[in-house]
């Protein structure tokens, strides 16, 4: 962390040498880019997500891109497989004398009437979104502790602050994650574990590109929220990411960043 007495001018650093990060899903989509960029800022990377083919296929790139990744198949709505993912890194890091960070990523969506939500709908959403965010902080949280030191980003949404007709459990999962990251935040930030969330809005993954496309309708009415006049694409998030998984955020917890082209702000 920055000391009283370092140069005030100077430039905090937004390399991740010495950090191992933990990216759950992290075989596609913003986790996949995470970890590519993570590892070109110098972080070891572990992708985590269900499905191991995808997962090296990932893993593969990253290499050909000079960065070094492992890969651990987890299934986040499993407490013991997040348990068995925390003990897996808490080994590499400490093995490497690394630094950890945690990067909370993997979820789904779906817009579906209230009246029609199935008990089955808002396990699904909550197990992987809330549920796992939690027990996915409290398991690598160990290892923090031990260390003194750790960084823990958790993916929220601009849903977290506004909703849509078909949003109620999303919008419900998303506001949790982003009161769970200050409940964490204000427990761990004695013990040099900072916690935060990012929130952005809709993104242009291929699965999202494709809705946009089977909806225009429902594209031009998110649009109309955004000032900035367009969606987001995956990069839009990557500074965002680097600046709370490096030392340059160290003074910063709880909060939740919104990276979403002025939704938030218009209300």
């Amino acid at each position: 962390m920055t000391s009283e007495a370092s140069d005030p001018l100077a430039l905090p650093s937004f390399r991740l040498d010495g950090r191992l990060a933990v990216i759950t899903g992290a075989s596609e989509g913003i986790g996949c880019l995470f970890a590519r960029v993570f590892a070109a800022s110098g972080a070891t990377v572990v992708m985590a997500a269900r499905s191991l083919d995808k997962l090296e296929r990932a893993r593969n790139v990253i290499a050909a891109e000079g960065g070094n990744a492992y890969v651990a198949q987890t299934d986040v709505t499993s407490i013991e497989s997040l348990a068995a993912l925390a003990s897996k890194t808490s080994e590499i890091a400490r093995a490497g004398g690394e630094k950890l960070i945690l990067v909370n990523n993997a979820g789904f969506g779906f817009t579906k009437l209230a009246v029609d939500i199935t008990e089955q709908d808002w396990d699904a959403i909550f197990d992987t979104h809330a549920k796992a965010t939690f027990f996915s902080s409290q398991k690598h949280a160990a290892f923090m502790l031990e260390q003194g030191y750790g960084k823990i980003i958790n993916m929220s949404s601009t849903w977290a602050a506004s909703s849509d007709v078909g949003k109620a459990p999303y919008s419900s999962a998303k506001a949790a994650i982003s009161r769970m990251t200050a409940a964490l935040s204000t427990e761990w930030a004695k013990d040099g574990i900072r916690v935060n969330a990012l929130a952005p809005t809709t993104t242009m993954t291929e699965f999202t590109s494709k809705s946009m496309q089977d909806r225009p309708d429902r594209a031009a009415k998110l649009l109309s929220h955004i000032p900035i006049g367009r969606f987001a694409q995956p990069e839009d998030l990557v500074g965002a990411a680097i600046f709370l998984a490096s030392e340059a955020s160290d003074f910063i917890t709880g909060q939740t960043l919104f990276v979403d082209g002025g939704w938030n702000a218009a209300g």
